[in-house]
């Protein structure tokens, strides 16, 4: 696949200093990797990243630094770099990852679960719904994982949750491509187990639903 930019995304607004530069091109094709919304495989440019985004050299060789170093980007060694395209054996590996540490990060998040974070996680279930029937998928991505993300802040396993979001990082531009191919008759239904679960107060049952979530949507990507 040719070399090409990323789209335009948050980073490409111009920001004040090169260290600030830098941190906003940094978080903005961290986001759009993370989401989807660039394909397996992608190779990027430091040209061409910084004509995206209208920002110098400088700013895009580090940000790409931090990305491949955080597993958000690979690069060969010829020096490409390019979005992470995981085969099937890496797939399954990375699901695996998920399946062992999410349910335990919930778990831990449960005695701090009170309602006003479940009423947040009932909205952002909402949005994910609408955007899997309507097919969205950059946007079902996105608001999966704030899903997720949003219980596993009250957790406060720090470690754990660098752990998946680099996970979330390597399967974003996979889940991206697959999930814009799926066509889905209704909304998925382990989100609303999860939100039942964390209502109950129930440990077990809210372990059994986070990975049924995450095994369930990962193997669509091993196909």
């Amino acid at each position: 696949m040719p070399p090409t930019a990323p789209p335009p995304g948050p980073a490409a607004r111009p920001a004040e200093g090169g260290l600030a530069a830098h941190e906003r091109l940094y978080r903005g094709l961290r986001q759009l990797v993370m989401h989807g919304e660039l394909p397996p495989g992608r190779a990027l440019t430091l040209r061409g990243v910084a004509r995206a985004h209208g920002v110098s050299m400088t700013p895009v060789r580090e940000a790409l630094r931090r990305l491949v170093a955080e597993g958000a980007l690979t690069r060969s060694a010829s020096g490409r770099v390019a979005t992470p395209e995981p085969g099937s054996e890496r797939i399954e590996e990375l699901a695996a990852i998920r399946a062992l540490i999410e349910p335990e990060m919930a778990a831990r998040a449960l005695p701090r679960a009170h309602m006003a974070l479940i009423d947040r996680l009932a909205l952002l279930d909402a949005a994910n719904a609408e955007a899997a029937v309507t097919g969205q998928a950059v946007t079902y991505i996105r608001t999966n994982l704030e899903f997720h993300r949003t219980l596993y802040l009250r957790a406060q396993t720090p470690a754990m949750l660098a752990i998946i979001e680099t996970v979330w990082l390597q399967l974003g531009p996979t889940m991206g491509a697959v999930y814009a191919r799926l066509k889905r008759a209704g909304a998925p239904r382990h989100h609303r187990m999860i939100l039942a679960a964390l209502r109950a107060g129930d440990e077990p049952a809210l372990r059994l639903a986070v990975r049924t979530d995450v095994t369930e949507g990962l193997r669509h990507l091993a196909i």
